[in-house]
């Protein structure tokens, strides 16, 4: 008969942890498109719907949806006209409560 070993290998962890790295400064994190957007919006100007498109690489629909997104989150959103017609929208400033 073949002798066998009485030591047994150590049992390894599935996902061995990880060397602690030295902190590094936060990279920043490139801007979401519904930032750019809520910024744009914020313009004292406002903000076309071809600026948005244009900001985001959307369509119009989904620059639309968004600003439907936006008003069923609570946000008040102002709509007017140029004055060659082109319909402009705008976050309405809020007014903090005295």
């Amino acid at each position: 008969m073949t002798e066998e070993t009485t030591t047994r290998r150590p049992r390894r962890m599935a996902r061995e942890p990880k060397p602690e790295a030295p902190s590094a400064p936060p990279v920043a994190r490139p801007r979401s498109k519904a930032a750019l957007v809520e910024d744009l919006l914020q313009r004292s100007g406002g903000a076309s719907l071809d600026d948005l498109c244009q900001a985001t690489g959307w369509l119009p629909h989904t620059c639309r949806a968004f600003l439907t997104g936006l008003r069923k989150k609570g946000r008040a959103l102002e709509r007017g006209k140029r004055e060659d017609g082109v319909t402009i929208y705008r976050i309405a400033a809020t007014q903090a409560a005295a």
